[in-house]
C-alpha cells in the first residue's frame, strides 16, 4: 500500500506523498492511524479489512496506558490510570504528596547507603517509572539517575524511588499538551555536572 517501515521504530509505518502524510502504528493486534485527510483513512481501513477483519474503535482514547483527550484547543496525553494503579500497587495512595520528585541535596552513589535486598522489586519499579516518563518529562532525569543502580541498589535509591511516586501522587493526571494553535518546536536543555557523580567523577 506504499508504506515504508521506520528505521527508528519498526512498528511505525509511513506513507508520504505530495499533499499526503499517513502514519500507521502497530502494536500486536492494535493499530493507530493518523492522517490529515479522513478519506485516506477510510480507504486504508477498507484495505486492511479486506486482508483481515478489523474493528474500528473511532478516535483514539486509550493506548498502552496512554490516555488521549482531543479538543479544538489541542490534544492532551497523560497516564493518570497507570499512575494511580502504580500508587495503589505500592500502597502509597494515602500518602501526602511531595512538592518535588527528589531531594535536590541527595547525591547518589553505589556505596553511600545500606544495600537494598529486594533487587527485583527495585528493578520492576524503575521499569514502571520509565514507562511513566512517556508523558512525564518532569521525572525523566531522576528515573534515569536511579536506573544506573539496577545491579546493586541501596536503601537510599529505593527511598528516592518512593519519593518520585509520592511526588506523582500530587498530580497523577499531569501529562503532555499539544496545542492546535501553535507550531511544535522541540527544545532540549542539557547540563553537565560530572563532579557530583562520586562513583566515576
Amino acid at each position: 500500500m506504499g508504506y515504508t517501515q521506520s528505521m527508528n521504530d519498526h512498528s511505525l509505518f509511513i506513507n508520504s506523498s505530495e499533499g499526503s502524510f499517513t502514519t500507521l502504528l502497530v502494536y500486536v493486534d492494535d493499530i493507530i492511524l493518523a492522517e490529515y485527510d479522513k478519506e485516506d483513512i477510510v480507504q486504508i481501513k477498507q484495505a486492511l479489512n479486506q486482508t483481515f477483519k478489523i474493528k474500528d474503535l473511532g478516535d483514539l482514547r486509550y493506548f498502552l496506558g496512554l490516555e488521549v483527550a482531543k479538543s479544538k484547543k489541542g490534544i492532551m496525553v497523560n497516564q493518570k490510570k497507570y499512575a494511580l494503579e502504580l500508587l495503589i500497587d505500592v500502597d502509597l495512595l494515602a500518602y501526602k504528596p511531595a512538592l518535588t520528585p527528589i531531594d535536590n541535596h541527595e547525591k547518589f552513589s553505589s556505596t553511600g547507603s545500606v544495600p537494598f535486598t529486594y533487587i527485583h522489586a527495585y528493578r520492576r519499579l524503575i521499569g514502571r517509572l520509565m514507562h511513566l516518563t512517556n508523558t512525564r518529562p518532569d521525572i525523566t532525569f531522576y528515573v534515569q539517575q536511579l536506573s544506573q543502580f539496577l545491579v546493586k541498589p541501596t536503601i537510599a535509591h529505593y527511598t528516592a524511588e518512593i519519593r518520585i511516586l509520592i511526588y506523582i501522587k500530587g498530580a497523577p493526571s499531569l501529562g503532555l499538551f499539544f496545542s492546535s494553535n501553535t507550531s511544535a518546536h522541540l527544545k532540549a536543555f542539557c547540563g553537565s555536572d560530572w563532579g557530583t557523580y562520586s562513583d566515576s567523577r
